[in-house]
């Protein structure tokens, strides 16, 4: 029996709210901890990849662990050939929850450490090597979830994924964020981990046509998946998510 869709929405924005809390509050407590700033993405990275590895072994059994729009976007559209990924409804239910609490965990993260529970980053990331950077960050991802979904290896995503997001905040000029809602939370916090608002729309852009990129890679490299077999008359099977994911 499929876990019932408030409970994923719910699963999506908890997990997505931690998700941004584990990277805002480990920048803060970094940059309070050491001046260096090597070290202070250092902490940044690690805190991330043991958080996401976490909350993908937690909460992925609930709701596949997408706390991402673009992977989210991803599984609907390679999901309309297979039949196995999820509805249109549960695509708009899922995304504004997964942006809700990515919003809700910098504002937790930044109430823990006494900062103000708003307060518009001033980091400026607008800069045409920083887009490169997302949009490779994000194909990637896209790659390396469906590719391991296609290659029946789905149970290693917790350590594949949370390892390619810390690979990526080091070999990415942006330090990766690929994921739209995680770069909307970290909008309403100046801190280590922040961006700025003005920062925001060529972000998300380069995070979606990485998206598309990603996803034309696993056709490249895997081939186009079979379409899924008619169901007999009378019977409507129910749409499920897709394979764990990332931030």
């Amino acid at each position: 029996m499929s876990v019932p869709l408030s409970r994923r929405v719910v699963a999506e924005a908890v997990g997505s709210a931690a998700l941004v809390a584990v990277v805002v509050g480990s920048g803060i407590q970094a940059t309070e901890l050491t001046h260096d700033v090597g070290v202070q993405l250092l902490a940044n990275s690690l805190a991330t990849v043991f958080g996401l590895g976490v909350l993908i072994v937690l909460l992925g059994p609930v709701s596949g662990a997408h706390f991402n729009p673009v992977v989210t976007l991803a599984a609907w559209a390679t999901g309309r050939r297979t039949g196995d990924g999820p509805a249109a409804r549960e695509v708009a239910a899922y995304i504004p929850a997964q942006v809700a609490g990515a919003v809700a965990g910098a504002m937790l993260a930044d109430a823990m450490f006494g900062k103000p529970l708003v307060q518009w980053s001033t980091h400026d990331r607008s800069a045409g090597h920083l887009w490169l950077g997302e949009l490779v960050a994000t194909a990637g991802l896209i790659l390396l979830i469906f590719g391991l979904a296609r290659t029946g290896q789905a149970r290693y995503a917790p350590v594949a994924v949370a390892s390619y997001i810390g690979a990526a905040y080091w070999f990415t000029s942006s330090t990766s964020f690929a994921n739209p809602a995680v770069t909307i939370g970290r909008t309403f916090t100046d801190t280590f981990a922040g961006i700025a608002p003005a920062s925001l729309g060529p972000f998300i852009a380069a995070q979606l046509v990485g998206a598309a990129v990603g996803l034309g890679l696993v056709v490249a490299v895997f081939g186009r998946p079979a379409p899924a077999p008619a169901a007999p008359a009378g019977l409507q099977a129910e749409p499920e998510l897709a394979a764990p994911t990332l931030p």
